[in-house]
């Protein structure tokens, strides 16, 4: 499975052309999908261009998104802590959605992580854990009851060094074992970003690209938008 990450926590400094608006969000997820990527992955923003949980900015985001793909495509958001630091203030903005997306990523690393994960199973939504590299995420998350209850495990690797970023990959593979319940999603960022897509290809694990992952094609060029990241992922999960 290829998901895309269609902006992350980056804001327009950094890439001129970033979707922020639900509008923007869903125009670049009908391109990523057309693509041919399988899952989407946003982050909703404020005016600012701000990460945000705000119910109606959530709401806002998802539903433009849902009604530009197709149904079958799985449209999920972040609950980072770097939105809303106060673990209760993010539960209860949670809580407080009316538009619910398909899953959300809970950084494992995170204070109350596995509160805000209970909140999201409570209310049906699927549980991306993110099990970041160089942190004690991974032993935390395998001790925990919620380890078996999770959509999938986002194993995100963070060296982007280009020459050591897919071993480290593989030793984050290693230690999360391979008696987890759910299917693991390996990903890297920035100079680490295509390396560690090739492993997850070798390793036949599900995947992801877009924006907020990487803003270079696998030559050093820059990408012009999510779409053109997705075209050069698939050539080469599909080994061309």
């Amino acid at each position: 499975m290829l998901q895309v990450c269609v902006n992350g926590a980056r804001d327009r400094a950094e890439f001129g052309a970033l979707p922020v608006t639900p509008e923007e969000l869903a125009a670049a997820a009908e391109r990523a999908v057309a693509a041919g990527a399988e899952d989407v992955h946003l982050h909703p923003k404020d005016a600012d261009g701000r990460d945000s949980l705000a119910p109606e900015l959530v709401g806002a985001a998802v539903t433009a998104v849902r009604a530009a793909v197709p149904g079958h495509v799985r449209v999920g958001v972040t609950t980072g802590a770097w939105a809303v630091p106060d673990p209760r203030r993010r539960a209860d903005l949670i809580r407080a959605w009316t538009v619910l997306p398909d899953h959300a990523s809970v950084n494992w690393h995170e204070p109350g992580a596995e509160a805000v994960a209970h909140v999201l199973r409570g209310l049906g939504i699927g549980v991306e854990a993110g099990i970041y590299s160089g942190t004690d995420a991974a032993r935390g998350f395998l001790a925990s009851p919620l380890s078996s209850h999770v959509l999938r495990v986002l194993a995100e690797v963070t060296d982007t060094d280009p020459l050591t970023a897919a071993g480290t990959a593989e030793s984050l593979v290693r230690e999360l074992g391979r008696g987890l319940a759910a299917p693991v999603l390996l990903h890297g960022e920035d100079g680490g970003a295509w390396p560690v897509l090739r492993a997850a290809a070798r390793l036949g694990l599900d995947t992801r690209v877009g924006l907020e992952d990487v803003l270079v094609l696998p030559d050093g060029s820059a990408a012009g938008d999510n779409a053109a990241l997705v075209r050069a992922a698939r050539r080469i999960l599909d080994g061309r």
